[in-house]
């Protein structure tokens, strides 16, 4: 497998342009299965693993993709020729349960091998398979398959999520598009995705409102049509490399950055000593830190719009070169400390407690063979060898080849000591 070199020392200084957001593609992508017209985005993070993973279940499924290199992508599911998502691709990553929603409310049917994905903790589907039943399909799990009919149409139905779950709340908002009579789901997701998952159904002729609150509504209609969607930029990636430079010290700017999409995240890096503006031109943030010490801070991630899980791994990292000691406090999924182990081979002081972490900073890291257990464990570990002393040797970047276009070309554009090996 190929792995990644990186150098510590080097300041970051110039310009990154943030990737359009995985998260939010993929539910887009799916969300072609509703129409027999064609769904056009721009934006689309097409390198990644993950975009090329879902591609192909759609192209099983008989929808015809095409992309180019600017990172547009036209699909158009004319005829689904298939209603059966097969364990070898879906096994790969957990969106692919997304096109179960789409598929019973265009063809009443839809067979899903139950998802793969990181190994970050339980995701169960049980609140896709509730919404689905309440509003009238009937499901069997049966050989590790999910199979979901409706013979006779999804009906409106109002359904209450027990806890809030983003793969759920964007499954059964697609379904109810088509369902007969409205929906309303509560205590349903609120992230950015979300949001953009509504309006690129609101162009293709969804009936939607309350998206980016705790209530949507959704009012069913007839069928969907043909629409241009731009995705949203990747508030992840941005965050990331906001990090890169509370470590690695120097001024990015990021373009396309929606600073509205993190403010959770903003507030404790500006506590821990970064800096964070408006762009000049007002299309993303400049980033900077000089050489006054970063500062410890505790951070607990909670569902949107708190501190994002996903983020949770890269902060850890900061935090192991700041003054003092911060706690990290993961209340979104149980198994989502497995880079401790690797940042503590690196030299770092973390203590973890269940589901809490002390971490007390250390003067520097050190170099070492580290081994990537997640994606945005993948990243951490490469945030790390940004400050550490000698080389630092990611291995098992399969992950972060899932999450993060281009990332070895962008940091390394940027001044950074970084450089992917490929396998003998």
């Amino acid at each position: 497998m190929d792995k990644i070199r990186v150098g510590g020392g080097n300041r970051l200084n110039g310009t990154i342009e943030i990737s359009g957001a995985k998260n939010a593609a993929l539910p887009l992508m799916c969300a072609c299965l509703l129409s027999a017209e064609p769904l056009r985005l721009t934006n689309v993070p097409t390198g990644l693993q993950d975009i090329k993973t879902l591609r192909q279940v759609l192209e099983s499924l008989g929808v015809s993709v095409a992309t180019n290199d600017d990172g547009a992508m036209i699909m158009q599911a004319t005829n689904i020729s298939d209603t059966h998502a097969d364990y070898e691709l879906v096994r790969k990553m957990r969106a692919s349960i997304l096109v179960m929603g789409p598929l019973v409310a265009r063809t009443g049917t839809a067979t899903v091998s139950l998802p793969g994905g990181c190994a970050i903790g339980t995701r169960p589907i049980d609140l896709h398979i509730m919404g689905l039943e309440a509003m009238g399909a009937v499901i069997e799990l049966d050989g590790g398959y999910v199979h979901a009919k409706a013979p006779n149409g999804l009906k409106g139905a109002e359904i209450t999520f027990p806890k809030v779950s983003v793969g759920a709340t964007e499954n059964i908002m697609m379904a109810a598009t088509l369902a007969k009579g409205e929906t309303k789901l509560y205590n349903a997701a609120k992230e950015p995705e979300i949001v953009d998952l509504a309006e690129c159904l609101i162009a293709m002729g969804a009936d939607i409102s309350g998206h980016g609150t705790d209530t949507i509504t959704i009012r069913g209609v007839e069928k969907l049509h043909d629409a241009l969607h731009p995705v949203v930029p990747d508030r992840i990636e941005t965050g990331t490399f906001m990090i890169a430079v509370a470590l690695a010290g120097g001024a990015l700017t990021l373009k396309r950055a929606r600073k509205e999409h993190l403010k959770a995240l903003i507030g404790p890096l500006k506590a821990a000593g970064l800096q964070i503006e408006d762009s000049e031109d007002g299309v993303g943030l400049v980033v900077s830190r000089g050489d006054t010490p970063l500062k410890g801070t505790d951070i607990m991630t909670e569902p949107y719009p708190g501190f994002p899980t996903d983020m949770q791994a890269q902060f850890m990292t900061m935090l192991t070169q700041c003054e003092g000691a911060g706690m990290v406090t993961e209340t979104i999924f149980e198994n989502r400390f497995m880079h401790v182990p690797e940042l503590c081979r690196m030299g770092a002081n973390i203590t973890v407690h269940n589901g809490s972490a002390i971490v007390r900073g250390v003067k520097r890291l050190k170099g070492a063979e580290v081994m990537a257990t997640d994606l945005r464990a993948s990243v951490a570990l490469v945030l790390a060898g940004l400050v550490a002393d000698g080389d630092t040797f990611v291995n098992r970047i399969y992950h972060l080849d899932r999450g993060y276009e281009r990332l070895v070309e962008k940091l390394s554009a940027v001044g950074a000591d970084i450089e992917r090996i490929a396998s003998a």
